[in-house]
């Protein structure tokens, strides 16, 4: 069982930066694939980042690729995701998920564990 705790959403600017958090608990943290999504109101949850277990693979949404950088720290329990040079269209709550498969399957359905989810809302 893994719970997970979203943080750092918030209003920021276009081409502006933030760093989402994901606060797991459980001692089994480092046994999972981990992933980021988003879901914009009135729209699909859709797949943004993920990362392996050893946090040495990483694979990204075509829409945010170059811009948003996935990170776990295992040690601490916690996965990151930096965004760099916001757009208003990243506009969405942001949540963490995690999973026993391949972090290259970023089907919704495939991940096991959710957080609440935060709102990252961009300005123009």
């Amino acid at each position: 069982q893994v719970q997970l705790v979203e943080s750092g959403g918030g209003l920021v600017q276009a081409g502006g930066s933030l760093r989402l958090s994901c606060a797991a608990s459980g001692r089994t943290f480092s046994m999972y694939a981990m992933g980021w999504f988003r879901q914009a109101p009135g729209k699909e949850r859709v797949f943004v980042a993920a990362i392996n277990w050893t946090g040495d693979s990483a694979v990204y949404g075509d829409s945010v690729k170059g811009r948003f950088t996935i990170s776990r720290d295992n040690a601490n329990n916690t996965l990151y995701l930096q965004m760099n040079t916001l757009r208003p269209e990243d506009t969405a709550v942001y949540y963490c998920a995690a999973k026993r498969g391949n972090h290259r399957n970023g089907y919704v359905g495939s991940y096991n564990y959710w957080g609440q989810g935060t709102q990252v809302t961009v300005s123009s």
